[in-house]
């Protein structure tokens, strides 16, 4: 680094300290205690506790964790079950509960 480096930076914490006050120059960490660490260690390890729960569901008959149930489900056309894959599908699939092929053949012009 040159002299010119640190003078340029010496005048953006000027600028910053100027417009958003010392708070914003200083180090975070010279705010930091050791309460705050023991705080912050428990409010982590409540949170941990709460998401990793080993929950448990039934689906068909069979005991599965959260994590393994598959949310999203396949869709089929109610007409064809072919699965429901291009934008234009899910647009009719969404308010006839049909894919753009059984549209054309069964609701269009009726």
């Amino acid at each position: 680094m040159n002299k010119k480096d640190l003078n340029y930076i010496a005048g953006l914490e000027k600028a910053i300290k100027k417009k958003y006050g010392d708070e914003a120059v200083q180090n975070p960490a010279s705010h930091w205690t050791s309460e705050k660490e023991k705080e912050y260690l428990k409010q982590l390890k409540s949170v941990v506790e709460k998401t990793d729960s080993n929950k448990v569901e039934t689906e068909s008959g069979f005991l599965l964790e959260e994590k393994l149930i598959n949310i999203s489900k396949v869709e089929t056309c109610d007409k064809c079950e072919s699965k429901i894959t291009t934008l234009n599908d899910k647009i009719y699939f969404s308010k006839l509960s049909v894919c753009e092929k059984c549209y054309i053949l069964y609701h269009e012009g009726r």
